[in-house]
């Protein structure tokens, strides 16, 4: 039987546990829609378009009627072995309207009449994939250093494959780079990670290409202990530090913050009153509730006063705007002009937005702390190969000797996993019992 052979080809070529358990349903729901035999089924893609507008006419939600397309699509491929009919263009649509659909139900979702708006500037000379690249990772929020990293990804991709055109290759390629990656490029399994979610991102979400399992080798790189700077080298450090890179210092080790966390914070996520800083978007698109350290809330203090002055001033020059995350930006137009929604670490000066093409005020960049950080820790003579994020694991560290809870330590750093927080119990100044060496006894 048919339906037998579908499940075993889709079993043989790897696809995930939910589509061999839902596409042998669709598959069979769409054969009785057209009252089709299930052994010699003859269709073409009329009757796809017809069965899917059946689904949407009872209400079937868009991520629904794709996963239906893609079963008569994986069948004409896994068992009737030929291309005909191609339902690539329907489901690429589907997918847009199944994002559509999901925004629209965590954030009112883009307005097809602001799109133009959303996208931005992109250039013309860029290869037509690329701009598609930029296109629907903007119509989705994602972050510019995202859509620079899937950029990078993908022209890397494209540049080992000899062609522009990213149509004329599929899961094999993919999977022969991802494995040149981890075996002769010898990257770290993040990395890895991330060319994997760029090039599943360009062949699944823009031309609509459904890969299933990726087999290929994984990275397996050797897992480090973190850089903790002891409590005196932190001491000898800080004195180094003048004005906002001071007090970027002291926020970043006093409240286990990381580098990019600290350039992104606002004024309304310092809340002193309650004593606690607001991360927002953090690491895995997460908010988080962090201390506020006492060190450092008087200068914070100054800081939004000093903060105040430059924003009037920016107003006056018509560039008093910030960035807002893109749904945020069209259901409160007015407020990016808000002194709450200004960046608490701002640049010195005005720059175009590379997305926008808008004149504004953007957070300090990252070489701003970075390279004074390795400037002071080399005149430090601190023997250690430290960069800032050094300070959140100096945090985290400093935390457990003082006996924290590693509860509540991970609730603090924002991590998933407490196996995570459990590294920083391996670099404590005394992790488990104070143990003597016998080399004392001498």
């Amino acid at each position: 039987m048919n339906l037998t052979r579908f499940k075993l080809a889709l079993v043989e070529a790897s696809y995930r546990s939910n589509d061999i358990l839902w596409m042998p349903k669709y598959w069979t729901r769409f054969l009785e829609f057209h009252g089709m035999n299930p052994d010699s089924p003859v269709f073409d893609r009329e009757h796809v378009v017809q069965f899917s507008r059946s689904l949407k006419d009872v209400g079937v939600p868009a991520w629904q009627r794709h996963h239906a397309v893609n079963s008569s699509q994986a069948y004409v491929r896994l068992v009737l072995k030929t291309g005909e009919p191609d339902l690539s263009d329907m489901l690429l649509a589907l997918r847009r309207v199944a994002d559509r659909e999901g925004n629209l139900e965590l954030n009112d979702g883009p307005d097809l009449r602001d799109e133009a708006a959303i996208v931005g500037v992109i250039d013309p000379n860029e290869t037509p994939v690329i701009q598609r690249l930029r296109r629907e990772v903007r119509l989705r929020g994602m972050a510019l250093r995202t859509e620079r990293a899937y950029v990078g990804w993908v022209r890397r991709f494209l540049n080992e494959c000899g062609s522009d055109d990213a149509a004329l290759f599929g899961a094999l390629e993919v999977r022969n780079f991802l494995t040149g990656l981890a075996v002769d490029g010898n990257v770290a399994p993040s990395t890895q990670n991330q060319a994997k979610s760029a090039l599943l991102f360009l062949y699944e979400r823009i031309l609509g290409r459904d890969f299933g399992f990726l087999d290929a080798a994984a990275a397996d790189k050797e897992a480090r202990l973190p850089v903790v700077l002891s409590r005196s080298e932190i001491g000898q450090l800080l004195p180094l530090f003048v004005g906002l890179k001071r007090l970027m210092f002291l926020v970043m080790y006093g409240a286990g913050l990381r580098h990019l966390e600290c350039r992104r914070l606002r004024v309304k996520d310092v809340c002193f009153d309650e004593g606690h800083i607001v991360v927002r978007d953090g690491k895995g698109a997460k908010d988080r509730i962090t201390v506020l350290p006492d060190r450092c809330r008087s200068e914070l203090q100054d800081q939004i006063q000093c903060l105040r002055t430059l924003h009037e001033e920016d107003l006056e020059q018509g560039n008093g705007r910030v960035y807002l995350p893109h749904a945020l930006e069209r259901k409160y137009p007015n407020a990016s002009a808000d002194f709450a929604w200004q960046w608490l670490f701002p640049a010195r000066q005005t720059s175009v937005d590379p997305v926008s093409g808008v004149r504004r005020r953007h957070h300090v960049g990252e070489d701003y702390f970075a390279k004074e950080f390795q400037r002071q820790l080399k005149r430090s003579k601190i023997a250690k190969n430290a960069v800032p994020h050094s300070l959140r694991h100096s945090f985290a560290t400093h935390l457990l000797e003082d006996g924290a809870d590693i509860r509540t330590v991970q609730e603090l750093l924002g991590h998933k996993d407490v196996r995570t927080t459990m590294i920083y119990l391996h670099v404590m100044n005394k992790p488990g019992l104070a143990v003597k060496s016998p080399a004392d006894g001498l």
